[in-house]
């Protein structure tokens, strides 16, 4: 392969699994990596993103399912393995929440948010840890900056993105001698469909927008392909000495 083809698909005949791929972050990460070459196993759980990704990646590997239930990421894994050869990328995009504070809200929504954006996590890692251990790889896990700023009615939603942070450091050392790099990228409030949902449970989305624009002392929302954009970084060579960090792309939420 030449150089110049190297530096024009960096992750040319990668395997790379994304979750949460029909939509948001996700969706963004699966262009960005199909410019750059890889070889795409998509996850989601909704039919009509499902559908989406089929007509817009033919050749990719699509998987259908819970990304909470350990049957069926089992089975995904296994089925990536079959189909596309062992996983060298793996972004953990999926999420969930349900505007809830913790007197609000109950159990049962308290663990299917959970059930997205942490057990979710934590499984597919597990998984991808395992296929690179002989090889190396790199796992890029999608955090939020209100998971250290804090935030308010979003308790399980938080909770869990905290404990993604934590989840990426501690693998990132477990992990480091089989060439296994894990990272975290830190969203501000990016223009998805989930941030949508939030604003719209809001009694006035339209001021609840504004509030988070003027949180980013950069004056907007960002853009998913901006957060892919780090994920890409995450994921490829260039951040072959990058582990157990967490790269922001808060349009400076954190820093004000």
């Amino acid at each position: 392969m030449s150089t110049a083809f190297q530096r024009m698909s960096p992750l040319a005949g990668q395997v790379a699994v994304i979750t949460g791929a029909g939509s948001g972050i996700g969706l963004a990460t699966a262009r960005l990596f199909a410019t750059c070459g890889a070889r795409l196993a998509l996850v989601d759980r909704e039919r009509e993103s499902l559908a989406a990704l089929a007509r817009e990646f033919p050749a990719a590997l699509l998987l259908s399912g819970d990304v909470g239930d350990p049957a069926v990421v089992a089975d995904h894994a296994a089925a990536v393995a079959e189909q596309c050869g062992p996983m060298d990328i793996l972004v953990t995009a999926a999420g969930w929440s349900d505007g809830k504070s913790v007197a609000d809200g109950d159990f049962a929504g308290w663990r299917a948010v959970l059930g997205t954006v942490l057990d979710g996590t934590y499984l597919w890692a597990q998984q991808g840890a395992r296929a690179m251990a002989e090889r190396g790889g790199a796992i890029v896990m999608v955090g939020s900056q209100l998971a250290l700023a804090g935030g308010r009615s979003n308790a399980a939603y938080l909770a869990g993105k905290g404990a993604v942070m934590s989840l990426a450091r501690s693998m990132a050392l477990d992990h480091a001698e089989q060439g296994i790099r894990v990272n975290t990228v830190i969203p501000g409030a990016i223009e998805t469909p989930l941030l949508a949902r939030s604003f719209a449970r809001s009694p006035d989305p339209a001021a609840a927008r504004a509030r988070s624009v003027a949180r980013h002392p950069m004056g907007r929302l960002g853009r998913a392909e901006e957060v892919a954009q780090a994920i890409l970084f995450l994921a490829g060579d260039t951040a072959s000495f990058t582990t157990g960090s967490c790269v922001m792309v808060d349009g400076g939420w954190l820093a004000g």
